[in-house]
């Protein structure tokens, strides 16, 4: 299986300037979606999963800081963000990590200076948490070890990078386009094979056990959580 490209989302309102980044990031082997003011930038967030969040300060409508807050606190989103401004000022730099910016980026800058920071608040991301847990269910992304109730479970890396992203994301609906893009990036296979994972997967995690855990959302997607949070 191809390694998972890094999925961001570039959040500019200079056309130009976002068209440059987005083909570097591309060259780069980053998929890119684009936001050109906040609201979309707010929706792209809170509905698809991406490694990184690039979001400038001034944009149309809703600013980047209150994005970027509202990421935060509203939506409980914990993507890395690196916030772009051509505002040098410390006290700027302060406001943009009290929204709850990862890394602050001033304008102009270089692109690979861009892809180092991005590569290292994802690489960051990525150690904050190695172990996930959902009602019994446990997975380890040390031990690539997945247990529940106790009993350890036999998962092929396909099924187990499917339920590292479902449990990573929990209780959250991941659609089925967002888990297929961190799966195979921009190569997806046909539409039938996340279906048959998903099945294989329910009947390894799910079957032997009293409570099913792996919920399909009709027109949604997927979602890892207890009965009781549905």
């Amino acid at each position: 299986m191809r390694t998972p490209s890094k999925a961001i989302l570039l959040v500019e309102d200079h056309q130009e300037l976002a068209e440059t980044v987005g083909a570097y990031l591309e060259a780069s082997q980053y998929i890119v979606d684009y936001a050109g003011d906040g609201l979309t930038a707010m929706h792209l967030g809170v509905t698809n999963t991406y490694d990184a969040i690039v979001l400038d300060v001034m944009l149309p409508g809703v600013d980047g800081l209150t994005v970027c807050r509202r990421l935060r606190n509203d939506a409980n989103i914990t993507t890395p963000i690196i916030m772009l401004t051509a505002r040098d000022q410390l006290p700027d730099k302060l406001k943009g990590f009290e929204s709850g910016a990862d890394d602050y980026l001033v304008k102009p800058f270089d692109m690979p200076e861009l892809e180092a920071r991005l590569d290292a608040v994802i690489r960051r991301s990525q150690h904050l948490e190695r172990e996930y847990t959902v009602g019994g269910l446990q997975l380890n992304l040390d031990t690539m070890e997945v247990v529940r109730d106790d009993q350890p479970l036999t998962l092929s890396r396909t099924l187990f990078n499917i339920l590292h992203v479902l449990i990573r994301e929990s209780p959250k609906v991941v659609t089925r386009a967002a888990l297929e893009r961190e799966l195979w990036g921009d190569e997806p296979p046909d539409s039938d094979t996340l279906r048959s994972h998903i099945y294989n997967l329910r009947r390894v995690i799910d079957r032997p056990f009293d409570q099913a855990l792996l919920h399909t959302r009709q027109g949604q997607g997927y979602c890892l959580r207890e009965s009781g949070e549905i």
